[in-house]
């Protein structure tokens, strides 16, 4: 019941027009723990919209943010948002039942190229989520 309940709040939010992409981004993942298949893909496939592509790879950033300027010797890093964004984007694509299918793992694979770029000389990331 109370699950059954928590869902059905989750679902009142998804269907909200003017959601953030982080938002998005938690609630497929949330549906696609629950296997809500429908939900999941219909927020991935919003998500894929917005997605920002380079380099051969596949990340989300916040609405409006201005782009970062190419140094040569800096190698900017993503705001901790922005990795934990793009992570459970990532998540929600290999979270399926049943497994996810060659395309989705295709795609998948170019978000953990980004996400893997993000990591500091320690192997560690500016996010502790």
């Amino acid at each position: 019941s109370v699950v059954r309940n928590a869902l059905f709040c989750l679902e009142t939010a998804a269907d909200q027009k003017e959601n953030h992409v982080y938002t998005k981004a938690l609630l497929a993942y949330a549906f696609a723990l629950a296997g809500n298949r429908e939900k999941r893909k219909a927020l991935l496939n919003s998500l894929e919209k917005e997605a920002v592509r380079k380099d051969g790879s596949v990340h989300w950033q916040r609405p409006g943010k201005e782009p970062e300027a190419d140094l040569l010797r800096y190698r900017h890093r993503a705001p901790s948002a922005e990795v934990e964004m793009t992570a459970y984007v990532l998540l929600a694509h290999l979270t399926s039942q049943p497994a996810p299918a060659q395309e989705e793992l295709s795609f998948a694979s170019l978000i953990a190229k980004w996400i893997s770029s993000q990591q500091n000389s320690n192997g560690g990331f500016s996010s502790t989520q």
